[in-house]
């Protein structure tokens, strides 16, 4: 189990925001977010309009960030970092597609989602048209390293959304199938969108591995608050419907801990409505009280502070700046966000 931040540590805590990220890297992702219009555009009217609806919903660009944010932080001077983030935005925005289609979502972001307007078929297509243009992307930068990291993430992330087929609507899942679950299908691309802004700037090996671990770190965290948040946000904030892995029958780590902390009938409880996809309207109210009852939130909550705090403190390499602060406000924006 991971250690819990102290009271101490958490009187001393830097500020909860992205606002610091975002305003030193503003121009730069001015020019990201007008590459990505740029290479979405296609003759084939569907694509645009598709691809479109859900890039400019509202997301953070949390991962393109990451390149521009390590490649600023490594000394960068050149123009590669743009392009490179645009590529991991399209490939975050392809695997969004797709997550959609497999989990029958109707929201994303607040709004409804691709699928949900354009049909099944139109989403994976354009989401695949997404990842050829992320890979196009690669390719004009001409980097081998760069495509070899990026494309080792892509297929990672792949595995991590069959492996969460696998897993789903089985109980019997340990921690640690879950946690591999998570560090595929969220962190890879964290950890590889930090890497890339070491590798462009000829940094030495020592400051790439602490890059890709500040995004593999933050990767998790922000992922075990995206699962704690389907038991505790409300719909408007969460920006998707509450309570959507547990219709799902995903197996995250709330459920894990209640579970493993519930009674013999609490249990049967978590088998009838996850394994047997037996669910009737009261059982998600019972399900949160079970977590609730149970600690699981706060317990979730802890070890998401745990890896922001690995993540912080993988940045100790780099010198203490005004960038390298606002990463560490990144990192705690993950464990505080109701987003």
């Amino acid at each position: 189990m991971e250690p819990v931040t102290s009271t101490a540590d958490k009187l001393s805590a830097p500020a909860a925001s992205l606002d610091p990220l975002f305003q030193l890297l503003g121009d730069d992702l001015i020019r990201v977010n007008r590459l990505i219009v740029e290479r979405m555009h296609s003759p084939v009217a569907l694509i645009p309009q598709l691809a479109g609806h859900i890039v400019s919903a509202g997301g953070k660009r949390l991962r393109p960030m990451l390149t521009l944010a390590a490649a600023r932080l490594c000394g960068y001077r050149g123009d590669r970092h743009i392009a490179l983030a645009a590529a991991v935005e399209f490939i975050h925005t392809a695997t969004l597609l797709h997550d959609d289609v497999v989990d029958e979502s109707a929201l994303r972001r607040g709004r409804d989602t691709a699928n949900e307007v354009w049909g099944n078929k139109p989403a994976i297509l354009v989401g695949d048209f997404l990842f050829s243009r992320a890979f196009q992307l690669m390719v004009e930068d001409g980097s081998l390293r760069v495509l070899d990291i990026l494309s080792t993430a892509s297929a990672v992330i792949a595995e991590g959304e069959v492996q969460q087929l696998v897993t789903a609507n089985d109980t019997s899942t340990t921690e640690a199938a879950y946690l591999e679950v998570i560090e595929a299908k969220t962190a890879a691309l964290f950890a590889a969108a930090a890497r890339i802004g070491a590798v462009i700037s000829d940094r030495p090996d020592a400051e790439e591995d602490a890059l890709a671990r500040f995004g593999r770190n933050l990767g998790i965290a922000f992922q075990l608050i995206d699962d704690m948040l389907d038991f505790s946000a409300r719909q408007s904030e969460l920006g998707k419907s509450v309570g959507d892995d547990f219709r799902d029958g995903k197996i995250t780590l709330p459920i894990l801990i209640a579970f493993a902390r519930g009674t013999p009938e609490e249990q049967t409880f978590w088998r009838r409505t996850l394994e047997d996809g037996d669910q009737t309207p009261d059982d998600l109210d019972h399900a949160i009280d079970l977590i609730e009852r149970h600690g699981a939130l706060d317990e979730t909550m802890a070890r998401a502070e745990a890896y922001a705090t690995k993540a912080t403190d993988a940045l100790q390499l780099f010198p203490d700046t005004p960038l390298r602060r606002a990463l560490v406000e990144t990192a705690a924006f993950a464990t505080t966000r109701g987003f």
